[in-house]
């Protein structure tokens, strides 16, 4: 939904509101930045999310001050950035990133359904590293107890995206200054071993299909 709230002001060009685009960055991550008021003061804080079809979960101990607020109903406003270059000019003025980000708005409930809240906490865990959740101990009653989800019906918010080159100004063009964009990559590395392993172990699927996968 495109409103005056989540329509792109700065630059309109570098706005999105399409579904594809929207859950296409989405998808690409696992971390999001939710800023709420509290006893208010704005706060933002980061937090693991998991996205399946129109909601985003997100999960946190039962005692967290951030989950406790937003069960109550206040209004939330979620952010998901990925920087993928530098682009340096030759002025300091024209400086800039290539990026891609979503901001989401709405209210999130609390998932109280038991059979959707281990659902939310499975496609939490796919969206860090798919295939782990069948590999591992599931959450037993102790620990759901103390865990607490809740999820957000995406329905308000816009992607903005940069992807060009370097913009200088028209006389700048002719100093003797290096232009150019640095790409930014990020890459699992080799896993590294629990020293407290019992019995050699080789690695799990889950962790095979993503080192040296990009980020």
């Amino acid at each position: 939904m495109k409103t005056e709230r989540s329509k792109v002001k700065r630059i309109p060009k570098r706005g999105f509101y399409d579904k594809e685009t929207v859950y296409r960055i989405l998808d690409a991550d696992f971390i999001c930045q939710i800023g709420f008021v509290h006893n208010e003061h704005p706060i933002v804080i980061p937090t693991i999310y998991g996205r399946s079809g129109d909601l985003l979960y997100f999960h946190g101990a039962s005692v967290s001050r951030m989950l406790q607020t937003l069960e109550t109903g206040v209004p939330v406003s979620i952010n998901v950035t990925r920087t993928n270059a530098l682009v340096l000019a030759r002025s300091a003025f024209h400086h800039s990133l290539n990026y891609e980000s979503v901001t989401l708005f709405g209210t999130a409930t609390l998932v109280s359904d038991e059979e959707e809240r281990m659902k939310a906490l499975h496609i939490i865990s796919d969206q860090i590293i798919k295939d782990r959740w069948e590999e591992v101990r599931k959450p037993n009653d102790k620990e759901l107890n103390v865990t607490k989800v809740l999820k957000l019906k995406i329905q308000e918010g816009s992607a903005k995206i940069r992807e060009e080159g370097v913009g200088d100004d028209k006389k700048d063009y002719d100093l003797d200054i290096w232009a150019g964009i640095v790409p930014i990559e990020r890459t699992y590395g080799a896993a590294i071993p629990d020293p407290l392993l019992k019995h050699p172990t080789e690695l799990p699927k889950s962790v095979l299909n993503i080192e040296n996968e990009k980020l």
